[in-house]
Formats: structure tokens, sequence, C-alpha cells
């Protein structure tokens, strides 16, 4: 389909990006693999959203499940979200929490935190995604934050939601966002051809989870990710085969900040990380500690010999 201009001109409508996940240890090496398609070096943000890990389904007998020892944050919200199984949470807030399938866990970093993650003995099949919201500059040092949320599933015209952040299709989740954003997990009927309403001025990230889903005029396959550019009032779905598909879509408008990241912080520049690392290292009070927990901290990796710079995104189409 293409859409003509009052000069008579004809442009193709915009289709979506794919993002290619890439395979790495959550946790270090003999931790279980996850599939990462943000940051990347093409993209770093979606919106707010700066990270997107997928894993799963893995039978926890076989890959052993998830075990992440007390680690640190800085400048970012973490958001959990699992589709089966069950993780511990514990932080230095002194949260004591479960995450479990169709349920919003958010942390808030602020200027630092520090948490532990770990699959339930409970937990046979592990499966679920681990994301990332940069936290603007202004409230990049705020207070520590634990929000815990159950959406409520929605039924549209041939498809399931749960919106855990923001707004859609009539859903809207009541947990605050120091930025706007959108974060909902789909389910569509096989063949299911749905058309959302979303804001025009957010850029969207479409995860398949399972199944092969066309965004906006491409396909994804599973574990990939979709892109498009803000402009769109519609967002264009079509489940292109005979059994349910999953996805994940994100949204927000465009960050407007370069960021620093590396390892588990977020800052603007290679100071504001070299001084994170160091209050870890040193068990500072910024982080706390983490109750609980059987065993010791991750340590920090080593700064890199070259100085960190902030990461870009290609340039967003004007609207």
């Amino acid at each position: 389909m293409s859409v003509a201009d009052p000069a008579g001109a004809e442009h193709a409508a915009p289709r979506a990006e794919i993002v290619t996940a890439r395979e790495v240890p959550l946790g270090g090496p003999r931790a279980m693999r996850v599939r990462r398609t943000l940051p990347q070096r093409a993209r770093t943000l979606i919106g707010a959203w700066c990270f997107v890990d997928h894993y799963g389904p893995d039978d926890v007998a076989a890959a052993g499940g998830m075990d992440v020892a007390p680690h640190p944050h800085t400048g970012l919200q973490t958001v959990s979200w699992l589709f089966s199984g069950e993780i511990e949470h514990r932080d230095t807030l002194g949260t004591h929490a479960l995450v479990r399938p169709g349920e919003l866990n958010l942390m808030t970093s602020g200027h630092g935190i520090a948490h532990s993650e770990v699959s339930t003995p409970a937990t046979t099949v592990l499966h679920g995604v681990q994301l990332w919201v940069a936290l603007p500059d202004r409230d990049r040092h705020t207070a520590r934050g634990f929000r815990h949320h159950v959406p409520e599933h929605v039924r549209i015209d041939g498809a399931g939601l749960r919106v855990f952040l923001g707004s859609l299709a009539g859903a809207t989740s009541p947990v605050p966002t120091y930025t706007p954003l959108l974060g909902a997990e789909l389910v569509l009927d096989p063949h299911a051809r749905l058309a959302l309403d979303v804001d025009p001025g957010f850029e969207h990230g479409l995860l398949v989870d399972e199944g092969a889903v066309t965004f906006a005029g491409t396909q994804l396959k599973r574990a990939e990710l979709g892109y498009l550019a803000p402009g769109a009032a519609t967002l264009a779905l079509t489940n292109d085969t005979d059994a349910p598909a999953r996805v994940v879509l994100l949204g927000g408008p465009p960050f407007g900040e370069e960021i620093v990241m590396w390892w588990n912080f977020v800052g603007r520049t290679h100071e504001d990380i070299a001084e994170a690392r160091a209050a870890w290292e040193a068990a500072s009070d910024r982080f706390g500690h983490v109750e609980g927990y059987p065993g010791e901290r991750l340590p920090a990796p080593a700064l890199p010999h070259a100085t960190l710079t902030p990461r870009k995104n290609p340039p967003t189409p004007s609207l």
C-alpha cells in the first residue's frame, strides 16, 4: 500500500527495520544465555528503552535456571516480565519479591541500588524478558524504588494483551514513569490482523517471542526486534502462522539524550561510570547491601583502557 502526497507523488509506507539478537551470558560466563537486541551498534534506544534481553523457554533441569548474584545499577529502571517460571528478587531497599508470569516488577536504581535474581525451586521452564529504561538526566539521581503491578488481561479483536506501562487499546497501567513509555505483551490469534492506535510521536519496537509476525510491512521471526520510527498513528500487526503468536511491544518518544552504558550502569560520561564502579568495588553505601542471598556479590569487570563515549542512535526522521 502506498500513500500520495498533495503533489501527486507516491511514497511507500514506512517499513519496520529488523534488529537481530546476539547471544550473551547473563551474570557471568557460566550463567544462562540470553538473546540481546538492545543495545546494538546500530541502535541504542527505542524511546527510553535501552536494554532488551529475551530468554527461554529453558528447561531449568538441563540449563540450571537463573542465579544472578547481587550486582549494582545506576541511572535506570529494570522491568522484569515473565512468560513462564518464577524469579526471586532481593534488593537493597529490603524488597523480597517474586516475579511471576503476567506481573510487572519495576525497580528504580536512581543514584544506586543493588539486587539479586534467582529462579525458584518450583520453576521447571524459565522464559521471559528483562528490560531497562534509561532515566532522563534530571531524574537519574532520584531515590531508589520498587513497584509491583498485575495488569488486567484485555481482549481485543484477534488478540489478548496486558499493558504493563503506558496505554494501549483502552488499557492503561497506573505505574508512573519518568518519560512517556509503552510496554505491553500481546498474544495474537492464528492469522489475526490488528491495527493498533498509538501516539505518532513515539518510536516503537516489537519483539517476537513466539511465531512469525508482520509488523509495519516487515516479517519478524522469533527473537527478532522490529523498529519503527515516529510518525505512525496506527501499527499494523499480522500473525503469519497457524498458531498463536506472542510479542512484546515497546515505545516512547525519542529520548533526546546521549547516554554512556557500561556493565550495569547508565551515565552521561566516562567519569560517571568510573565513579560508580569504584563505589561498588569499595562496597560503599551508594549501593547498600542485599540481604538473604546465599553467596558473594558480583565483582565489577575492569574498565576498558579507552575512554567510554556516549552511544548514539541514527538520526530520527522528522515527523
